[in-house]
């Protein structure tokens, strides 16, 4: 086995998490309020726009130099450790502070306006089934008419809530007018930051006062999404997950709600992504931390899972990559959860949805991509990095293109139709964090791609094929295949950690056999060399901060951030950019 020497720490602990009593355990920090600055010609982002005419339309003749104006940078209280909370223990051995127990600062954005939507790309309306079509212990009870606008709302009172698994609830003492007085076109935010899950109205004058303060005991919340399809002025479905692995369905206009995979009678993994089934009102998706990817209903009652005989045939047609220990196609479908698979045993770091609500593209620990025909419960395709983890993932808004980022510090381009590697971007000094595509500089011919990452770097790339320039292949790395890296994790592993010197090994390009022994039944893509592969480089590359970033946001008018330590940074286009629809 090749074991390579654990590399530097990549970031200092933050303060209210700083080693101080002798035992072990964090320092508590007072809770505080969040705070705003408007920085002066502050960190402005130049980038060179190609002049539009129209809606995404382009005269690539003309390029202009836009600026990107750093408009706020909100702060948000990092609240105190709960005094239940165990001891911080961070199991690296080199380590001499304990590890925050965080995955960062992360959005959920949703505007009530149903006129500001992402500008789409795809030819045809949107044709694909539901999932479950066409099995009848998953067909919706009939609606009376009088109640078929009505949204069903989760039960309990969170503030009333005698939950131990909710500490307290904070609401804003003229949140119901600030409601009423809002404006109807701006944006709500919903952030987490370690145990406080915060929902800010970014219209407001004064964004930085939250609207709601949820804080939870002993759970952190690591990942949460807002359903496009049941919103309303008067009702958000929002999921979070969780570090314990409990789920939470969460109202906030009426502030009920619903605790699903109540102690991990699921599944107690973390969950590390959860995303809205497309189209559906009731459906989510949540990975967990084990490897596993699970579909519960919002509606439907927990119970304890038990794994459902596999169909044999699977093993002769290939699909032990995705075991499948719930389909959609069972008939016990009374409580949750509707579908159960087993990737891998590698954490599930994020997976993203195809914009024609057909495919899933999945990204793990173990360095692999995997393409998901999730309708039909097939893996179709599996990519592998060039090296170590892969963090974050997305889709061209035509669905051409994904785009993974991870700890090869590299961003990876992957042509969906083609199903082979595009480009590789090199710009970022430290694992890539977040990518997304800004859908108002794409018009299916070139496309903008942001990326913000560990090394407190925000980077934009312009990608067209036409601009790809394959370099020239040196001899030996012709003859001779290239090898991938893969770093195996456990449940409480963090991006931030430095990696412990027996937790790397190498597995052959083809990724036909997993670190645990287990042969991978389907052919995996070898690794392609660099010496083979095209390079592209930042149109801008930029630090905006002093901890890491870990996530990134598009809006028709400005670009979002937030970081490890609470920081939401909002940069407003330049006004020669903007496409105007």
């Amino acid at each position: 086995m090749f074991v390579l020497p654990p590399p530097p720490p990549r970031y200092t602990i933050p303060v209210a998490y700083a080693a101080g009593a002798a035992n072990g355990m964090a320092v508590p920090v007072v809770e505080t309020n969040n705070t705003i600055t408007h920085p002066e010609k502050g960190c402005p982002l130049q980038v060179g726009e190609a002049v539009l005419l129209g809606a995404q339309s382009w005269l690539t003749s003309d390029i202009v130099l836009g600026t990107y104006t750093l408009q706020d940078d909100l702060l948000l209280a990092t609240p105190p450790p709960h005094p239940s909370e165990a001891p911080i223990v961070n199991p690296n051995p080199l380590a001499t502070v304990p590890l925050p127990p965080t995955c960062g600062v992360k959005l959920s954005l949703v505007s009530l306006d149903p006129r500001k939507k992402p500008p789409t790309f795809l030819n045809s309306a949107i044709t694909a089934p539901q999932f479950g079509d066409g099995n009848s212990a998953l067909a919706a009870p009939p609606v009376p008419a009088k109640d078929a606008l009505k949204r069903r709302k989760p039960k309990n009172n969170i503030i009333k809530s005698s939950s131990s698994f909710v500490s307290r609830v904070i609401t804003h003492e003229t949140s119901a007018k600030r409601l009423s007085d809002r404006d109807p076109n701006g944006v709500f935010a919903f952030a987490n930051i370690n145990r406080a899950f915060q929902w800010l109205d970014l219209s407001s004058p004064t964004k930085e006062e939250h609207l709601t303060k949820v804080l939870f005991t002993k759970a952190h919340m690591l990942c949460h999404d807002i359903n496009e399809l049941t919103k309303t002025s008067s009702h958000l479905d929002i999921v979070m997950g969780s570090s314990a692995g409990d789920i939470i369905w969460y109202e906030p206009m009426s502030q009920k709600y619903a605790r699903i995979n109540k102690n991990g009678v699921i599944n107690n993994s973390p969950v590390t992504h959860i995303k809205w089934l497309p189209g559906s009102e009731n459906l989510f998706i949540a990975s967990h931390a084990n490897g596993v990817l699970v579909v519960y209903d919002k509606e439907k009652e927990d119970a304890l899972f038990t794994p459902e005989p596999s169909n044999p045939s699977d093993k002769e047609n290939g699909r032990l990559p995705l075991e499948i220990l719930k389909s959609v196609n069972s008939k016990n479908q009374k409580t949750n959860p509707l579908s159960y698979w087993k990737l891998a045993n590698q954490k599930i770091s994020s997976f993203s949805f195809s914009p024609d609500q057909r495919h899933l593209a999945v990204v793990l620990e173990d360095g692999s991509l995997r393409l998901m025909d999730y309708l039909k419960e097939e893996v179709l395709d599996i990519f592998r990095s060039y090296y170590g983890g892969l963090i974050c993932v997305c889709w061209s808004p035509d669905g051409k293109y994904i785009v993974t980022g991870g700890q090869d510090d590299l961003l990876t381009i992957w042509s969906f139709p083609e199903r082979k590697i595009v480009a590789r971007c090199q710009g970022h000094n430290s694992w890539v964090s977040s990518v997304a595509f800004d859908p108002w500089r794409c018009d299916q011919k070139t496309y903008r791609i942001g990326s913000v990452g560990d090394d407190c770097r925000l980077l934009l790339w312009d990608f067209s094929v036409g601009m790809l320039h394959r370099p020239r292949a040196h001899h030996q790395a012709s003859t001779r295949k290239r090898t991938s890296i893969v770093a195996p994790g456990s449940q409480t592993s963090n991006r931030h950690r430095a990696d412990s010197a027996g937790n790397r090994m190498r597995s052959d390009s083809n990724g036909t056999e997993h670190l645990n022994g287990e042969i991978d039944q389907t052919a995996s893509h070898p690794v392609e060399p660099r010496s083979r592969t095209a390079l592209l480089p930042p149109i801008m590359s930029k630090i905006v901060g002093e901890d890491p970033i870990c996530w990134l946001g598009f809006q028709k008018d400005c670009i979002m951030t937030s970081s490890l330590e609470g920081h939401i940074r909002t940069w407003h286009r330049p006004s020669d950019s903007v496409v105007k629809s």
